[in-house]
């Protein structure tokens, strides 16, 4: 089979599959980027995560007293998240839905989160993404990324990211505001992976 003819990604059976054991992003607790954004109230209004897995962005979120939901492909995750808002009694909303969807939802969000999502998609579905996220952030809302950065190491993990990639990206209708270098804690290992925290303003 060429690879023309390839099939496309299954990213539903992918990501329900990663949840037979804990996936390497779901360490239990926010990654230390994301918190920093939360204590310095630069979370605002209507939140929405992206790819949101079992949730613990979505429920700082609302634990810092946004409006939060959190959209994810997996059931499992979705299942587990509201589980999580359950028990901790924070008010939060989950939805299964696909990312590359995101105008089917009919809502703007001022704020969007995105913790290891982009770095996964290949090509065709960033473009996909892109434009999804564009009708899903209000003129003046900030997307928030964390992404590996092209200084980890490759062999293992998702796509690493070059500053020049995310510059492309973003080239229209978005302001890159900044992308900084930082570390992105996993299940794996003990030492943090080498990551881009990247604020984007929609234009």
């Amino acid at each position: 089979m060429s690879e023309e003819e390839a099939p496309a990604r299954d990213l539903v059976a992918e990501f329900e599959a990663s949840y037979e054991t804990t996936p390497p992003w779901d360490i239990g607790v926010p990654q230390p980027a994301f918190a920093t954004l939360a204590d310095d109230g630069r979370l605002r209004g209507r939140v929405l995560d992206v790819g949101c897995g079992t949730g613990e962005h979505v429920l700082m979120a609302a634990a810092a007293g946004c409006e939060a939901t959190g959209i994810d492909i997996a059931p499992t995750a979705i299942r587990l998240a509201e589980v999580k808002a359950a028990e901790r009694g924070v008010p939060a909303r989950f939805l299964v839905g696909d990312v590359r969807e995101l105008g089917a939802l009919g809502e703007q969000f001022d704020t969007v989160l995105d913790c290891g999502l982009f770095h996964v998609l290949d090509d065709e579905d960033r473009v996909r993404f892109l434009d999804s996220l564009r009708h899903a952030t209000r003129r003046g809302g900030h997307y928030f990324m964390l992404c590996f950065s092209d200084e980890e190491p490759p062999g293992w993990g998702p796509r690493r990211v070059t500053q020049a990639e995310l510059r492309l990206a973003f080239a229209e209708g978005w302001e890159v505001e900044a992308i900084e270098p930082t570390d992105i804690r996993i299940t794996l290992r003990p030492e943090p992976v080498k990551g881009w925290f990247v604020s984007v303003l929609r234009s």
